[in-house]
């Protein structure tokens, strides 16, 4: 049996489309964008400057720039070590949510070590001079909205003396999607600056980041059908104060140096053209993909629990924003918790199926998911839960010979723990 790809969480295959714009860029218009002496260069570089206005065209993001890099985590270590090490910058807060992604995590890990780049002021005490790092609960695992920011914690732990906020729009374990709207408004009542981790949401979701109103949005390629090794981050035109992480050249206006991934902006830029384009219809299909999977296990698997939203949960509408509609959980997103079952073992008795037990990027953690513990689950639960990612070249046949997999291996592992 030839394997079949649930984990669309962690990566995506590359569409043909997205390959075919990519490869006159690799063989014959091979050239660096940033040799403007020669045509082979000012081709280049004007694709460059082509699929930059489309990518920022499809984002919504007219009041934004588009800073290139090798996918979201260097995105947002730009972002939040970009903000905190500006020379000018007097602020040392930082809040992250509690089920923020692991880049987000570690980056907030590593600040709070780092001493102050920025301003020493009169009567500063050496505490003083060092960042703070405030970890914002998520809504436990009963709400319509399980792990999404608590409104009322993010308020108390919001002050003037935060420089950014930094905050998952779709969660890449349990789905959540975030309301930003009422965070961005909050963060720039008191002058703070609002980053958003998109990476599993831009392709999913109707997305236009002037409706969010957030400064910073870090995303990947490789989460919605395009290469890996190239992504964005968008920046404020007027840049704010973010100072470069990556130095020598001088490309992007001194924000991030280093020759242009040509082949793999053309592909990025076709990737969303493609995914926005067929993004209503997919939508849907996921969705349905999805609740035929959730209800096949439901049925055949006493005690199932689903860890995040519920699938049937209200969309979430924003006052400002009334024409957009979102589920509270990303189409292709699926959390299952099995009963008296290990999802690592459950995981070694379907060798067919690509699946994950959590984030790709903490695979080789093996503590329980920090985010279903944010959301409220024991070491137990957490350990018995399994994460499916449906996406585009999934087939309802896939969908049902997945289902019947796991029934059956959940099944045998069932009678050595009975």
């Amino acid at each position: 049996m030839q394997e079949i790809y649930l984990d669309n969480h962690a990566t995506t295959r590359v569409d043909s489309r997205v390959i075919e714009a990519m490869l006159p860029w690799m063989n014959d218009e091979f050239a660096n964008a940033g040799s403007h002496t020669h045509g082979s260069g000012r081709r280049a570089a004007a694709m460059v400057e082509q699929c930059t206005e489309r990518i920022l065209g499809l984002l919504g993001a007219p009041n934004h720039e588009l800073v290139y890099t090798s996918g979201a985590t260097e995105s947002i270590n730009l972002a939040i070590f970009g903000t905190f090490s500006h020379p000018k910058q007097t602020r040392r807060g930082l809040l992250v949510g509690l089920a923020d992604h692991r880049a987000v995590l570690d980056c907030a890990k590593r600040l709070k070590t780092l001493e102050c780049s920025g301003p020493k002021l009169t009567g500063q005490k050496l505490s003083d001079q060092s960042y703070s790092v405030g970890y914002i609960k998520v809504k436990d695992a009963a709400s319509q909205q399980a792990g999404a920011i608590d409104l009322e914690a993010f308020q108390e732990a919001l002050n003037d003396k935060v420089a950014m906020v930094s905050v998952i729009l779709g969660n890449n374990e349990i789905g959540t999607l975030q309301n930003i709207e009422p965070l961005a408004q909050a963060c720039h009542n008191v002058g703070a600056l609002l980053h958003i981790d998109a990476t599993q949401a831009i392709g999913k979701i109707d997305f236009r980041a002037e409706d969010i109103q957030a400064d910073f949005i870090s995303f990947s390629a490789h989460k919605f059908y395009g290469p890996k090794g190239i992504g964005g981050l968008l920046v404020p035109k007027d840049r704010l104060r973010l100072r470069p992480q990556i130095i020598g050249g001088g490309q992007q206006n001194n924000l991030r140096s280093g020759t242009l991934n040509t082949p793999g902006i053309a592909g990025m830029c076709r990737a969303l053209e493609v995914a926005t384009e067929e993004l209503p219809i997919e939508a849907q299909r996921l969705r349905i993909l999805r609740n035929r999977l959730w209800d096949r296990l439901f049925e055949s698997i006493a005690g199932l629990g689903l860890n995040g939203p519920p699938i049937e949960a209200r969309a979430i509408q924003p006052a400002q924003s009334p024409a957009r509609s979102w589920e509270n959980r990303l189409p292709g997103n699926l959390n299952v918790r099995f009963p008296k079952v290990e999802g690592q073992s459950l995981m070694l008795k379907v060798p067919q199926l690509a699946l994950s037990s959590g984030s790709a990027c903490s695979s080789s953690d093996p503590s329980p998911s920090h985010v279903l513990q944010a959301i409220g689950l024991n070491d137990e639960e957490a350990r018995s839960s399994l994460r499916f990612g449906i996406g585009r070249f999934n087939t309802t046949q896939e969908i049902d010979e997945a289902a019947d997999r796991i029934v059956a291996a959940y099944n045998e592992l069932r009678l050595f723990v009975a």
